[in-house]
């Protein structure tokens, strides 16, 4: 064996550098986190050919003394922690005293640094861990590195390097990061001399999610506001139509700190479950804040993963806090009428567009056209008004609203859907003392909250009760009073429902998705007893021995879901009973696939498990497009839909229902 050599420090400072720099994006993360322990404000990071050789960092924090600068560069040199027990309350996005070290040790850094008590601040070259100089100079308070030609010294590690732009995106990309864990800091990406995002330091997540990902990103999300078992989650995230192809959009920050975390992606994809399209992601941003003891930082020198001491109450927490947002949500979708706008295009001139418009038409031609036009339509207008050229001339018409909108309260007046009589009763009426008594309206009664969540109820996990007849002597204690009347217009296609929602919305739902998820959802609540009809001839099944086990160890749940069975003819089951809008179905079909369902889930068959099954069976049973259906079932459609929030999208992810405004219709056809 060749004898043991102690390495010296120009080879142990390589290697340990590789394992914090890997990039020029590993070397922006870590001075910017630096940054944001010193207490600055506003950060700046400027990079030029994808931060191969210049990069700049300038804060306006704290800064250094001249005496500390040297010190700053030493490996296992930091402020942020003394002893071990500070490792157990980390509270700094550092901590480990490597970064600068590493940096230093495989480019050429150069830093200014000045306290704002000091008259005088700090100018320090380093490179490849070997002091150039160390004087006063005169510089803002705070601090800005300059890093250049990184990797210089190590040729192995710089003909790894990837392209420019390739490089620049990943130092966009965990800056973008940075600004939405911090969005009290004003942070400023100045790429090949151009700023590529800026955002505003108010404070506000939203500001800085809509500087990193723009309008469209941010207009589709929901606000996240909840806690558990000492685990504080907040953010957004995005509604589930609007899910993305990929992991990508997933950002999770933990007491500030970004970090990859399967377990927090999986928490929040559960909790998008039978709301997405298959394939899709769920994007988000969500601040995930606990006690610095109940987790992990310093797993690994990056400190980009986490490990947490009760996984399950973060898991929970995430899960519960996407749920909860989603249903105050309601996950109503507002139909896009107009096509989406290129804006690479340069917008065309006035006077091009005005050409544009006769561009087909032989100049020859125009003035026989207006004069036909006019001729027919002056007798017209002659009957009803003498002079109606203001129509003639838009550009010089008088633009005070004619007398037709002077008074719109006509308008308003006409036909209320509803209205409370005792409201509308005369006051000069004869009405019995008994009467005139104040009526004491009991409040309808609170569905029963889950223990530990604001929006999740019990009433999620049962059916939903049918309604209580209103009664007519009493109508102020009617329920539906309040409500929206809902009237049904009819289908387009043979597949959609057209429906008016009070007097200034229409809603579209897609029948069959609808029917589709009400039919889901009375199955995963396990409660269709209620729906279970007797067979006067079972349909006898041939199952193999695990699947014939399988689903007499499963009686009760099966039971649950509307299905009974006689098992005295094994390996034959005789299917006894069946939900009543599954009959017309293919019942070996359905029975064999329930089977092979519960065999492939026999440790834990809970109908969470049972997805698939329930998808299939759910999916066969609604109805069709093109089917024929009255208005009177369109109508209880339509209402049980548009009523239940948990109706939104079919169990495969696909949108139930559009609304469209009034207003935006009018603006369609140019009426407002």
């Amino acid at each position: 064996m060749p004898p043991i050599n102690v390495l010296s420090k120009e080879i142990s400072e390589l290697i340990a550098a590789g394992e914090v720099i890997e990039r020029p994006s590993s070397v922006i993360k870590e001075l910017v986190e630096n940054s944001i322990d010193s207490g600055a404000k506003h950060i700046t990071v400027e990079i030029k050919n994808g931060g191969t050789t210049y990069m700049r960092v300038t804060d306006d924090g704290c800064g250094m003394s001249f005496g500390d600068v040297p010190k700053a560069f030493l490996r296992h040199a930091t402020s942020k922690i003394r002893e071990k027990e500070d490792l157990e309350n980390i509270i700094t996005l550092g901590f480990r005293g490597e970064a600068l070290a590493s940096v230093a040790a495989v480019a050429r850094v150069e830093i200014m640094t000045k306290q704002r008590e000091e008259l005088y601040g700090t100018l320090y070259t380093i490179e490849g861990s070997v002091e150039k100089s160390h004087e006063e100079s005169g510089c803002p308070d705070g601090t800005t590195v300059i890093i250049r030609d990184l990797f210089y010294n190590v040729p192995a590690r710089r003909k790894f390097m990837k392209k420019d732009v390739t490089e620049a995106n990943a130092v966009s990309t965990i800056l973008q990061k940075i600004t939405m864990s911090h969005p009290d800091i004003a942070f400023r990406f100045i790429r090949d001399n151009r700023t590529e995002f800026h955002s505003g330091g108010d404070g506000e997540l939203f500001s800085a999610i809509y500087a990193v990902y723009g309008r469209d990103f941010a207009r589709d999300l929901i606000p996240v506001d909840y806690e558990y078992e000492g685990v504080k989650v907040g953010g957004y995230v995005i509604k589930p139509l609007y899910s993305k192809n990929n992991r990508a959009f997933q950002n999770f920050f933990v007491n500030g700190r970004y970090v990859r975390s399967r377990l927090c992606s999986a928490a929040l994809e559960n909790a998008y479950t039978n709301m997405i399209m298959t394939g899709k992601f769920p994007a988000c941003v969500l601040l995930i804040d606990l006690a610095p003891s109940a987790m992990d930082v310093n797993i690994h020198p990056t400190k980009a993963e986490v490990r947490f001491t009760d996984e399950k109450s973060v898991t929970d927490a995430i899960y519960f806090a996407v749920k909860n947002a989603m249903m105050k949500d309601g996950l109503i979708y507002e139909f896009e009428l107009k096509p989406h706008a290129d804006w690479t295009k340069a917008a065309p001139e006035q006077e091009e567009m005005k050409q544009q418009e006769f561009l087909f038409t032989p100049v020859d031609k125009i003035e026989e056209t207006e004069q036909k036009l006019a001729a027919a339509a002056a007798p017209v207008h002659t009957a009803a008004k003498p002079q109606p050229v203001t129509e003639e001339k838009p550009y010089t018409a008088d633009i005070t609203p004619s007398t037709a909108y002077d008074e719109p309260k006509h308008v308003q007046q006409t036909t209320p859907v509803y209205e409370r009589p005792a409201e509308t009763a005369p006051e000069t009426a004869d009405v019995p003392e008994t009467v005139k008594e104040p009526v004491t309206v009991e409040a309808p009664e609170q569905p029963e909250a889950v223990e530990g969540f604001s929006y999740i109820t019990q009433q999620a996990f049962t059916a939903a009760p049918a309604p209580k007849p209103v009664e007519s002597e009493k109508p102020q204690e009617s329920v539906w009073t309040e409500k929206p009347k809902i009237r049904v217009i009819g289908e387009a296609f043979g597949l959609y429902i057209v429906a008016e929602v009070g007097d200034d919305t229409m809603i579209m739902i897609d029948k069959h998705a609808a029917h589709e998820r009400i039919i889901f959802e009375r199955l995963k609540s396990r409660n269709c007893r209620q729906y279970s009809q007797q067979l006067l001839t079972g349909v006898r099944v041939l199952l193999t021995g695990d699947e014939f086990s399988a689903l007499e160890t499963n009686q009760e749940l099966l039971a649950d879901l509307g299905f009974a069975f006689d098992f005295s003819e094994k390996p034959y089951v005789v299917a006894t009973a069946v939900p009543t809008f599954i009959m017309e179905l293919d019942m070996e079909d359905i029975i064999s696939e329930i089977a092979g369902n519960l065999r492939m889930y026999s440790h834990d068959p809970q109908s969470h498990m049972l997805d698939d099954m329930l998808h299939t069976v759910a999916c066969k049973s609604a109805i069709k497009g093109n089917d024929k259906n009255d208005i009177a079932e369109l109508q209880s459609l339509a209402e049980q839909v548009y009523f239940d929030e948990r109706i939104r999208h079919c169990p495969h992810g696909r949108p139930v229902m559009f609304t469209m405004t009034k207003s935006n219709i009018s603006h369609q056809f140019k009426r407002t």
